[in-house]
């Protein structure tokens, strides 16, 4: 099932008609980047090619397999004559497009680096004596993301080469919805407070039965899907001497100060908080109103699946996979409100943003993110500032509840926002966020619900 991808789209059109002979589209695995370069690639002239680790060879006549049953009809016979290295491959791929355009994808690139790292070598060679000769447009996709990122770094052979560097990221909530249309908007929030953004993981959930059946599919049974697949997202690749698994386990359990990651770890963790941050497993979170390093800094899981693996279902995973799945599902449960509040209201976060972008939010938006005072002893789900003085103009709570008395819990939210550093109570837009309703909602206050921030058209 294909949905949105709308922006990285235009950008993938906008290269193909551009000047540029290759781009690079890189990101997590199970984010979709092959599904989308198959959709783009849909009525074009293209040839996909995955790299498996073979010996050079094997990949080169795999390569011209593929090209022989992509274009048939050519003066050399690919099956009794495949390409002998990669040289020979790119002047063959060449001579093809030199009157009609074609798509060649370099799918899973680290993979021939691996057994070809002369590779980007003779790519650069490649580009420097085709431009202008060919109509072939070359496309590397990788999983491995340091490795990608590596390819355009300055000292790189390929460094300022590529006339698109697209990252490809899990689904915003209002993306993730169009993937569960049956769906009411509240059971939308839970699955994507569950699960995240990474399309094949919301492909996973059966939209025609209820949550409890779910979970006991895809959580409660050994060698359950969810159940086997943190174990995958732990295994994102780094360098040696980092600690990525020790660290995301401390942050999941409440360390969320670089003081006490590096108790746990006994270890500097700031180049492995760096690394998780860059993938977006990790986020750097501090009040909205501090500016350059703050020394209130916290981290926190900001992947919702991985976040849901680390705090909730590894309690559960070594009883699970001696069978007592089905009496652990109750219990399992009964944690989903705990562990789902702080997702909705990272949810409420992200539609703010998205509001602002649209300009619904008023002029010159500079800032969305929460506040705490300096003794937390109040907190605000969400503050917006705008202006070069960054003054708050907005300030929103949300509650993974139902229904919201809306007159109460605003009167206290006035109170919160007027202990927030150069703040105007009066000028504020007040928000309040429920999954379904809002009960007596002063006139002006701005309203937010599931159906809002999960949208189906």
């Amino acid at each position: 099932m294909f949905v949105n991808r709308r922006e990285e789209l235009v950008s993938l059109d906008e290269w193909w008609t551009g000047p540029a002979l290759m781009a690079v589209v890189w990101g997590r695995r199970r984010v979709g980047k092959t599904a989308l370069l198959q959709h783009f690639a849909a009525g074009r002239d293209a040839i996909f090619h995955t790299g498996a680790g073979r010996p050079a060879s094997g990949e080169l006549a795999q390569l011209s397999r593929q090209v022989h049953h992509a274009v048939p009809h050519q003066f050399r016979d690919l099956t009794a004559r495949p390409y002998i290295d990669w040289d020979d491959a790119l002047d063959g791929l060449a001579q093809l497009a030199a009157v009609q355009p074609l798509l060649v994808v370099l799918d899973e690139f680290p993979e021939l680096v691996t057994t070809s790292p002369e590779l980007p070598g003779v790519l650069r060679a490649f580009l420097d004596k085709a431009a202008g000769h060919t109509r072939l447009r070359l496309l590397l996709c990788g999983s491995a993301v340091r490795h990608m990122e590596a390819l355009q770094e300055h000292r790189a052979p390929l460094y300022g080469r590529f006339g698109l560097s697209l990252q490809v990221h899990p689904f915003r909530p209002d993306e993730a919805a169009l993937m569960l249309p049956r769906l009411p908007a509240a059971d939308r929030a839970l699955v994507y407070g569950l699960l995240g953004g990474v399309p094949l993981y919301l492909s996973w959930w059966n939209q025609d039965t209820d949550v409890r059946s779910n979970l006991l599919r895809l959580c409660c049974r050994p060698a359950a899907p969810l159940l086997t697949e943190g174990q995958l997202v732990l295994a994102t690749e780094t360098e040696r001497g980092e600690y990525p698994s020790a660290a995301l386990h401390a942050i999941a359990s409440g360390r969320s100060k670089h003081s006490e990651i590096k108790e746990a770890l006994r270890a500097e963790p700031v180049r492995t908080l760096d690394r998780l941050v860059a993938l977006r497993l990790v986020e750097r979170v501090a009040p909205v109103t501090d500016t350059g390093r703050s020394r209130r800094t916290r981290y926190r899981v900001a992947d919702n699946f991985l976040a849901f693996w680390l705090q909730v279902l590894t309690r559960f995973r070594a009883e699970i996979e001696r069978g007592l799945g089905e009496t652990i599902l109750p219990v399992l449960a009964e944690s989903l409100p705990d562990f789902l509040g702080p997702r909705w209201v990272d949810m409420f976060r992200m539609h703010l943003r998205l509001l602002a972008r649209r300009g619904e939010l008023g002029e010159g938006i500079v800032g969305i993110g929460p506040w705490w005072s300096t003794d937390s002893r109040v907190e605000i789900d969400a503050v917006a500032l705008a202006g070069r003085s960054r003054r708050p103009v907005l300030a929103g709570e949300a509650k993974w509840a139902s229904r919201l008395d809306g007159g109460r819990v605003v009167r206290t939210l006035h109170a919160k926002a007027a202990a927030l550093p150069g703040a105007s109570p009066e000028g504020m837009q007040l928000v309040l966020c429920a999954r379904e309703v809002v009960d007596n909602a002063p006139s002006d206050l701005l309203v937010v619900t599931a159906d809002d921030i999960l949208p189906l058209p």
